[in-house]
């Protein structure tokens, strides 16, 4: 499962959307609820063996943050999650 920054750790659980040419935060808990159990579906189906994927960037890109992606990365590895080598 790839993860993305529509939903990202930073300090706190935060919730997004990709609009156009960037990212807007989602306000309405409504959506936030929806995107939470998106995700909460995607974990729960088929965990055996599921990898979860969390790119590493390397290159500059306004639309992914690269502290977003390490800061989820660090926060589910506190939660016991493996990293592959």
């Amino acid at each position: 499962v790839a993860w993305d920054i529509n939903l990202y750790y930073f300090n706190k659980w935060r919730f997004q959307k990709f609009r156009g040419t960037e990212w807007q935060n989602i306000h309405q808990r409504e959506a936030e609820n929806y995107l939470l159990n998106s995700y909460r579906v995607l974990l729960t189906r088929a965990r055996q063996g599921m990898i979860l994927f969390i790119p590493d960037i390397k290159y500059p890109d306004p639309t992914r943050p690269k502290e977003f992606y390490d800061s989820t990365f660090d926060y589910l590895q506190t939660c016991g999650i493996p990293v592959l080598d």
